[in-house]
């Protein structure tokens, strides 16, 4: 009868054992979207362990008193269907998408990045770089956009070929007339 009652029978109700993992689900979607879209893609070592930390600060208030096989399935259906929900009513109502998500932020534009964007998004131009080399990006010079997507991911979309090609061109044209004027320069004495 213990075996049984233990793995099987709840200690708190099925209402209570629903509601505790919704709101938990809430309060962890609306704190990870302020946290900002590196916690997702962006993930250092230091934000692993938060949210490992995370996830087991709330495990009581999900589970409760409760440590029953049942229970575990009933909180873990709820958060699933809750997320489900949640999920469907994004796709369907671009609003609540954008609450949910937010919106992408640009942080290269045209060759240039753009600080005051890295500094809202808490990413330092080391780790842009870092991210814009793992995608191939050997110059800045390469991108048309740099794009931190709204799950963390950077998308970056490259210069026509033309175009690297005449920015190139324009530094080599710069160079040559900085030598010009280098060269017309008479040799100071001592």
């Amino acid at each position: 009868m213990g075996l049984f009652h233990d793995l099987w029978i709840l200690d708190i109700s099925v209402l209570e054992k629903i509601i505790r993992p919704v709101l938990i689900y809430f309060f962890l979607l609306v704190a990870l979207r302020f946290g900002g879209k590196r916690e997702l893609g962006q993930m250092t070592g230091f934000d692993l362990v938060v949210l490992l930390m995370l996830s087991n600060a709330v495990q009581n208030a999900i589970i409760g008193d409760d440590n029953s096989v049942s229970g575990g399935m009933i909180g873990a259906a709820a958060l699933l269907i809750t997320n489900y929900v949640i999920v469907r009513l994004a796709y369907r109502y671009p609003k609540i998408e954008h609450l949910v998500e937010g919106k992408s932020t640009l942080l290269v534009n045209n060759g240039r990045i753009l600080h005051e964007n890295l500094s809202k998004e808490v990413i330092t131009e080391s780790e842009l770089r870092t991210s814009l080399r793992r995608q191939g990006v050997e110059s800045l010079a390469e991108i048309k956009a740099a794009i931190l997507e709204t799950s963390g991911s950077l998308t970056v979309e490259r210069q026509p070929a033309d175009r690297e090609n005449d920015y190139q061109q324009e530094i080599l044209d710069r160079l040559r007339r900085i030598e010009a004027v280098l060269s017309q320069k008479p040799d100071m004495e001592p």
